[in-house]
């Protein structure tokens, strides 16, 4: 859903080597969840470093795109740095956050929602989106998807379908079998229906139904596994424990 937004699929085909080997997408995975760990358990002193790399990176990505799609003409600029463009990454990530946690962990309820949103508001702040773009609530955040939804922004093009592929097909997935096929399941039955259409995405009620068996899969491993193997570590002396509210849902 993120990519679907041109100008940051844009940047993210430009400007990201993910895609380049195994090793590049080990790396770029291990500095993606030690960021989010740091901003989630961190020191002040630690998550002001980290969003300070994070805004480096976002300085050197800029550019052009190469071919029209959507409402966005060819040539259209785009940055990182463009606070619309960081307000929507970051409606993205709460959306996604709380729809896996909900799935995958434990349901949550509507203040458990408000919480999470309202806790994460201030990184979207610091790496310069709009104070009016950052939903404190889950309904603004459902709102926001709407809305963006019906604005004709988001359109998937060739450049959304080069990441979708990596991401679905990543190089990593020789390390887990059958994540793939899980993979899948779970980011079709996730994406809102039009994008999913977009982006070429099948989906019927057998998917469906394999969908639910990962679900309760997954969730029934975790409800058997320690904690020492279901949380990552700096998360084990914090508030995350097993069932408990939105803060785990990065770390677990």
């Amino acid at each position: 859903m993120q990519v679907a937004h041109p100008l940051i699929a844009a940047g993210v085909v430009d400007h990201s080597a993910f895609r380049a080997s195994t090793a590049t997408s080990a790396r770029r995975l291990h500095h993606t969840v030690r960021a989010m760990l740091t901003l989630t358990f961190g020191s002040a002193s630690e998550q002001e470093r980290t969003l300070a790399g994070i805004r480096a990176i976002h300085a050197r990505v800029h550019g052009t795109t190469r071919e029209a799609t959507g409402r966005f003409p060819a040539g259209t600029t785009y940055s990182a740095e463009d606070p619309s463009l960081v307000g929507w990454v970051h409606i993205t990530l709460l959306e996604s956050a709380l729809v896996a946690y909900d799935a995958l962990v434990a349901p949550l309820s509507h203040a458990e929602r408000d919480a999470y949103c309202r806790e994460t508001a201030w990184v979207a702040l610091a790496l310069g989106a709009r104070d009016e773009d950052v939903p404190r609530t889950w309904d603004a955040v459902v709102a926001n998807v709407r809305r963006m939804s019906a604005s004709g922004t988001l359109a998937v093009g060739a450049d959304a379908r080069a990441v979708a592929r990596a991401l679905i097909d990543t190089r990593l997935s020789w390390l887990l079998p059958c994540s793939r096929w899980a993979n899948v399941r779970l980011t079709t039955g996730w994406l809102p229906p039009d994008l999913r259409a977009q982006y070429g995405l099948d989906w019927n009620d057998r998917r469906a139904r394999q969908r639910q068996w990962i679900v309760s899969g997954l969730r029934g491993l975790r409800r058997a596994l320690p904690a020492r193997l279901f949380l990552w570590r700096s998360a084990r002396g914090s508030q995350a424990t097993r069932g408990n509210g939105p803060r785990g849902t990065v770390a677990t």
